[in-house]
């Protein structure tokens, strides 16, 4: 294999090329069907180009909690939103066969409570393992700039 040409893999994101993505942007990353027939959705939430910028780190783990708590307000699809490690966006799975499209309102919904909150939930040393390492001052700037580039979230390449 050449070096622009790598291997098939196992996770999906590591197939997708992520020189040609345009963040900020909101795609499917999978889907699958359960034995029992039950459909998820995964999407990918991109708060930034990757490889040029990040979150940073108690940013990251701020939004983890308010977007976890407050999506679920939205809707009761929500199976878990987790944070990508290379700290540019999240993972947000969802029970259902859902679009883009379907699932963009309940997003908008879910930062804009972001921008309304006045502390991160569960900001502490009973139901958090790292308590004083968040960030809403953070969290809220993320948020509004993903929500004022609400226009490009379906534009995935540049």
């Amino acid at each position: 294999m050449s070096e622009t040409t790598p291997p098939t893999m196992n996770v999906e994101s590591f197939n997708l090329d992520h020189r040609t993505v345009a963040a900020p942007y909101l795609r499917v990353a999978d889907r699958k069907t359960l034995p029992a027939g039950d459909r998820l959705t995964k999407f990918d939430v991109r708060f930034t180009q990757p490889n040029v910028a990040h979150l940073e780190s108690e940013t990251v783990h701020s939004l983890e909690h308010l977007m976890a708590e407050h999506m679920r307000n939205h809707t009761d699809a929500v199976i878990d939103v987790s944070p990508m490690g290379c700290r540019t966006g999240f993972y947000v799975l969802l029970a259902g066969d859902l679009t883009p499209e379907e699932f963009q309102p309940v997003l908008a919904a879910t930062l804009e409570d972001v921008l309304a909150a006045t502390e991160v939930p569960a900001a502490n040393e009973v139901q958090c393992g790292w308590g004083a390492h968040h960030s809403l001052e953070g969290a809220q700037a993320a948020a509004r700039a993903f929500l004022d580039a609400r226009e490009e979230w379906l534009t995935v390449e540049a």
